[in-house]
């Protein structure tokens, strides 16, 4: 691999490095070879008789020479392949002088040349590793040669022509491996270029994206989240944290946990308003969320590490916006519903009672009675859309809870036919809220009337109780021990029209909500339950108050 050749920024800066070392080596070789002299002086044998000067002042320029050439790499890192050039010419060199004062062949110091010749196969092109080989090797054979002539022993040219094989095939086989290593370098450097430009690109699409993501781990700790997510929970920084440290963060923990034991990968979930501005994790959240939450595993090799993706969507805009599109339908056809539906309904309902008097088998009547039932239930769906008119203007007034929720009670008990102790209501002190009264009465007969539909009936099964929540806001939690409400119900439980039961008009949950926004209140329905021990609700639903 040619050092001329385009390279990235990251080969290029191992070429330096690897120049340097190369700097660092020469300086340790120079200080051995002073060293082997001073050992052989003491002696007073070997070389040290013969070229001792000339080795010794020899070996001192080379480590001069070593740092001047480490102090030009380090400082001025151009002209790479000129700098390697003037290194390797200047190693051979010393080593030839080295070689002729230590005796030739014989003193070993021939091994010395495959230090540079080693540094030039992985540095520099073929070419130039292969032109300083024949250096070296022509330098070895005319040394050989020429103590033919001044010497009467048989000099050793079967020895220099191996070491001569010795230096090209060195060169051939450092050059190629070389070669390899720094074509895996700069592969690996282009694909992390590529991989770093995927993930700028990544980082934008997720900072942009409208839907939340976290990335958690197995025990709930989240490790990064993008824009939205910590807008919808209300967190100020992206500092680390674990989902069950935040106390208003709990259901989004449960349902993960939840997820992880194998239950399904969507669900729904309300976080309510909550601030810290002395945490660890500081943040502010001015109005509960609801969220749908959908859950899904990184796939890391080996499962080296544990890694889930939380995918969160505001679902509260969507269903406001279905709500809004539906009550822009209803109050076109609210104008004309009084004459136009019930006119029609009262005279239906008239002959079917005077169908009744005549009529009297069994077929007949139970066909009376189903036209009956459907008038019933058409006049009610008339009369809950007529209402939506009749509640733009509330007369909202302190509300004693706790002198309310027991008249309401009583009445509701006796209206309905159920046993006193059926529905608990918990003690609300001297709190009071701004809600219109009778709107009140409404939304919470509404509610109780759904919890006796799938209420078990034991005592205390409906429980009516009010809590403070984290910013001092009044809640009036309504729930009851029945099976809950599913996921796929949650998503569509407050628009108009959308029932369950053959018998309801759709209107009832959502109304309710209308009749809490018009006061300024919230209703909402989460799956968070910490209430009393031994009360199993899978749910409940949430009135929030304003101060």
């Amino acid at each position: 691999m040619a050092p001329w050749q385009p390279l990235s920024a990251a080969s290029r800066e191992t070429f330096w490095r690897s120049l340097q070392t190369l700097n660092a080596t020469r300086i340790v070789i120079a200080l051995v070879l002073l060293v082997y002299l001073a050992v052989d002086a003491r002696h007073g044998q070997g070389f040290s008789r013969l070229g001792g000067a000339v080795y010794g002042q020899t070996c001192v320029a080379y480590v001069l020479a070593a740092l001047l050439f480490a102090g030009i790499t380090q400082r001025w890192r151009r002209r790479f392949l000129w700098q390697l050039c003037c290194q390797i010419l200047v190693d051979i060199t010393v080593i030839s002088l080295l070689y002729l004062a230590a005796g030739g062949a014989r003193s070993g110091l021939g091994l010395l040349y495959l230090f540079p010749l080693a540094g030039a196969a992985i540095l520099a092109p073929l070419v130039l590793a292969l032109f300083s080989a024949s250096l070296a090797t022509l330098f070895v054979l005319a040394e050989s040669t020429y103590q033919i002539f001044i010497s009467d022993q048989e000099p050793p040219l079967f020895q220099a022509g191996m070491t001569g094989a010795v230096f090209f095939a060195v060169v051939l086989v450092v050059s190629r491996l070389a070669a390899r290593l720094i074509g895996q370098e700069e592969l690996a450097a282009r694909r992390g270029a590529d991989l770093r430009v995927q993930q700028a690109v990544n980082r934008i699409v997720v900072d942009d994206a409208g839907d939340g993501i976290l990335v958690v781990g197995s025990d709930g700790f989240v490790f990064s989240g993008n824009p939205a997510a910590r807008r919808m929970l209300g967190l100020d920084s992206d500092s680390d944290f674990r989902l069950a440290d935040i106390a208003a963060l709990e259901p989004v923990a449960q349902a993960f946990q939840a997820w992880l034991e194998a239950e399904p990968a969507e669900t729904y979930v309300t976080v309510k308003r909550w601030q810290d501005a002395a945490g660890p994790v500081r943040g502010r959240l001015d109005q509960p969320v609801h969220l749908k939450l959908r859950f899904a595993r990184v796939d890391t090799p080996d499962g080296e590490a544990e890694r889930s993706v939380i995918f969160m969507q505001d679902v509260s805009a969507i269903e406001n916006q279905a709500q809004q599109l539906k009550l822009a339908s209803m109050g076109r056809l609210t104008a004309s519903i009084a004459h136009e539906v019930r006119n029609p309904l009262s005279a239906i309902g008239h002959a079917t009672s005077l169908l009744a008097e005549d009529l009297s088998g069994p077929a007949e009547t139970r066909l009376l009675r189903i036209v009956g039932d459907n008038v019933a239930r058409v006049n009610r769906m008339v009369e809950d859309i007529l209402k939506l008119s009749r509640k733009v203007q509330p007369g909202a007034e302190p509300v004693p809870l706790g002198a309310f929720l027991a008249e309401l009670k009583a009445e509701f008990t006796e209206t309905h036919g159920l046993a006193d102790h059926m529905i608990y209501i918990g003690d609300a002190g001297p709190r009071t809220v701004r809600f219109d009264g009778l709107h009140l009465r409404e939304v919470l007969v509404n509610l109780l009337g759904n919890a006796v539909r799938y209420a078990s009936g034991k005592p205390a099964s409906i429980r009516v109780f009010p809590v403070l929540d984290a910013t001092g806001r009044v809640e009036l939690h309504v729930q009851d021990d029945g099976p809950g409400i599913t996921p796929e119900v949650r998503a569509h439980l407050f628009e108009p029209f959308y029932t369950t039961s053959s018998k309801g008009t759709g209107l009832g949950l959502y109304l309710a909500r209308e009749l809490c926004l018009n006061n300024g209140a919230m209703l909402d329905y989460e799956y968070r339950v910490d209430g009393p021990a031994g009360f199993d609700a899978p749910g409940r639903f949430v009135i929030t108050f304003t101060i």
